[in-house]
């Protein structure tokens, strides 16, 4: 198969597109290893040169993991990969810790409000799974959860009453379904009762919410997750680079 001539965007960006679209549609899944380089230039009619920068650019994206002398991998989830690329938290340190304690206050399935059906892009009167939860950092409690997900694509998560901390590596393993895009927006939020009384703090005391939307390579979003964190011994770190 050669590499369309559709004239939209330089070659190297038409190859690393036809490199996306096999992985969304499953051709290559997390963990495999990618044709070399000269076997995918040979397939799309292009130069090894333009499958390098195609396969440069995706990973600089974190969609693959090139190693030299072994080859080009599909990224793979795991718990170093979400503290790195989806977690923020630092402590007074410096240093990031990855949530080690969860305790589950809720999992249920239920019919989507108006809010997640646009959120989501849902159908009108589709179900979600409803996942409440507190994390602890550093033996405290630190992060109320609300996560809310497309029942259709994560049937029976959480029947058995328990979830990983590790969220997104159950996506992947368990249902097919890899995160690559996290958007942010964050804002300073009171704390309600049930928050200040699972997070030890006071009643309308200041928190800081991240308002998470997850999506997959294809930019179908799959995950709303609403953190409420307690900042007294945490900061959020953006870094721009």
């Amino acid at each position: 198969m050669n590499a369309p001539r559709t004239g939209q965007g330089p070659l190297y960006a038409q190859v690393r597109d036809l490199i996306v679209g096999r992985i969304v549609d499953g051709q290559w899944q997390p963990g495999d290893m990618l044709p070399s380089e000269f076997e995918l230039a040979a397939e799309f009619g292009v130069s090894q040169g333009t499958v390098r920068k195609a396969l440069n650019a995706l990973a600089e994206k974190n969609l693959v993991i090139r190693h030299q002398g072994r080859g080009t991998f599909v990224a793979i989830h795991s718990a170093e990969r979400e503290l790195f690329h989806f977690f923020h938290l630092e402590g007074p340190d410096g240093a990031k810790q990855m949530p080690t304690t969860s305790r589950l206050l809720g999992c249920v399935s239920r019919r989507a409000s108006r809010d997640e059906t646009l959120k989501l892009r849902l159908p009108a009167n589709a179900h979600v799974i409803d996942i409440r939860r507190i994390r602890e950092l550093g033996g405290r409690p630190v992060i109320a959860e609300h996560i809310v997900l497309p029942a259709r694509l994560f049937p029976g998560l959480g029947q058995d009453d328990e979830l990983p901390n590790e969220l997104y590596q159950l996506y992947e393993e368990t249902y097919g379904v890899t995160i690559h895009r996290a958007v942010e927006e964050l804002r300073a939020v009171a704390a309600g009762r049930t928050e200040a009384r699972h997070l030890g703090v006071a009643a309308g005391a200041p928190l800081l919410e991240i308002d998470r939307l997850a999506e997959t390579v294809d930019g179908t979003p799959v995950e709303w997750r609403l953190s409420r964190c307690d900042t007294r011994a945490h900061h959020y770190l953006s870094e721009i680079v």
